[in-house]
């Protein structure tokens, strides 16, 4: 479960996210939308570490985490993904989903000399867990290409792979259908719901509104930095404030042309 009390993050005088509180339950995909601008990216950097709110607070767990760090809040069990996936180009598709696991002994340089079965038994561990992943989200027979060659619906599918590999209890998902052809687009959709079936919570930012509607239970809505609706996804879309936000007065969904 994660809380939000009043979260504000401010860039000179604009408000970015501005007084924003919620609850995520655990066990839930909760769908993040709003019109570009609205503070969606910002407060997922906030949630994440990647930035420390003015004021507020952020829960997670019982634990407060607003003001820690990435990799503290990684440690936590939360995990993120990003609108643009940047993978290491150079390495290999494993490659990439092995960096994740937190707290490797083979980080520890000293350890690589003075516990070298130590350090190749868990790197034996962290590459079964990767292949395990990469399988998940059907990539395995990419695992020892350069990550270059992989396209956006593919490198979105490696964020995936590369985030659970730590087996976190709430993910992030910064657009996770943008770019991605309809065919890797399905397979994205289908994964994230397998997770949710074996108890993974997720935040999804998304502009698809045929994904939000079909997957994402509840789904809130955010506008100049503040949050403006909440609710099941039929509901909030038919908002008239959600529709002013998005279109000025025509139903979220409907071709407006």
């Amino acid at each position: 479960m994660v809380i939000l009390n009043d979260v504000v993050k401010a860039f000179g005088g604009h408000r970015a996210v501005d007084g924003v509180s919620f609850t995520l339950q655990a066990g839930r995909i909760t769908g993040l939308i709003g019109p570009n601008g609205a503070g969606k990216t910002t407060l997922f950097n906030l949630i994440a570490g990647a930035m420390r709110p003015d004021s507020g607070r952020i829960v997670l767990n019982g634990r407060v985490i607003s003001g820690l760090r990435p990799d503290q809040v990684f440690a936590a069990g939360l995990a993120r993904t990003f609108q643009i996936p940047k993978p290491f180009a150079a390495m290999s598709v494993l490659e990439n989903v092995m960096l994740a696991p937190k707290a490797q002994a083979g980080e520890t340089f000293w350890r690589n000399w003075l516990q070298p079965a130590r350090v190749a038994r868990e790197e034996a561990l962290v590459r079964e867990r990767a292949m395990h992943w990469l399988d998940f989200v059907g990539m395995s027979h990419l695992a020892h290409e350069p990550a270059r060659v992989l396209s956006g619906g593919q490198r979105k599918l490696l964020e995936l792979a590369r985030a659970m590999v730590s087996e976190p209890g709430l993910v992030l998902l910064d657009e996770p259908g943008a770019g991605v052809n309809p065919a890797l687009l399905d397979t994205i959709v289908d994964r994230i719901a397998r997770l949710h079936r074996q108890g993974v919570s997720f935040l999804i930012i998304e502009h698809n509104m045929d994904l939000v509607a079909s997957l994402c239970d509840p789904v809130l809505v955010m506008a100049q930095g503040q949050l403006l609706a909440s609710g099941r996804a039929a509901q909030v879309l038919q908002d008239p404030r959600v529709v002013h936000a998005y279109l000025g007065g025509a139903p979220v969904g409907e071709d407006v042309t």
